[in-house]
């Protein structure tokens, strides 16, 4: 059987009571007849099998990428900095077509 902590809200007096999961929850305090609630505290887990720790779910072979790299060396460049297009080429390499104008 569960034992379950309550504490007073009037006289803040704090015990453990053992009771069965189909009792009823205690409310009224045993000292001083005020109002009681129940204490919850940390329990006990025990996680099984894989998938549950960071290293389960990485191969060896992969680094992490701590935040300080980040900055240079996977954000994107500037969009002065970007490639042009292949379409679009720089004046200077290629002559423009300048259309003549028919005789006639």
């Amino acid at each position: 059987m569960p034992r379950y902590e309550y504490i007073c809200k009037s006289c803040s007096y704090n015990f453990e009571v053992q009771q069965s999961f189909s009792d009823d929850p205690l409310t009224i305090c045993e000292k001083c007849g005020g109002e009681l609630r129940k204490v919850f505290g940390n329990i006990g887990i025990t996680f099984k099998g894989s998938g549950f720790y960071k290293t389960d779910s990485r191969s060896s072979s992969t680094s992490t990428v701590t935040p300080t790299s980040t900055t240079a060396e996977s954000a994107p460049a500037a969009p002065s900095e970007t490639a042009k297009p292949a379409t679009e080429a720089p004046a200077s390499t290629t002559p423009a077509a300048t259309p003549t104008p028919a005789a006639g």
